[in-house]
């Protein structure tokens, strides 16, 4: 991130969030905010499939709404936490069944 984009609101809200290494802070049932210890959400890994899912399922539906009225910071608050979720799932089913329907034909 840069100062100049930070400061004039130039660049994506991925620019301008702190990057996220796909590490999982691993505190026994929430995750605090490196700067400011601002609750953030529970560790995806402390989470069972059926809350997991529900989460993904709550981020996805609010989705269009953070993009096109929330302030920067909940709106990188948001990718974040999509993105350790999204992650989650990933790991737990490397082999997700994929709907044939969902392919383009070549």
């Amino acid at each position: 991130m840069t100062a100049s984009a930070h400061r004039s609101g130039d660049g994506s809200p991925e620019q301008r969030m702190p990057e996220w290494d796909g590490d999982h802070v691993h505190h026994p049932t929430t995750v605090l905010s490196e700067t400011d210890g601002e609750l953030i959400g529970v560790d995806p890994a402390e989470l069972g499939d059926d809350d997991l899912i529900r989460e993904l399922q709550s981020l996805h539906r609010t989705r269009l709404d953070t993009l096109r009225h929330a302030a920067d910071s909940a709106l990188a608050n948001h990718l974040r936490r999509t993105a350790e979720l999204e992650t989650e799932y990933l790991a737990r089913h490397p082999g997700r069944e994929v709907d044939p329907h969902r392919l383009r034909g070549a």
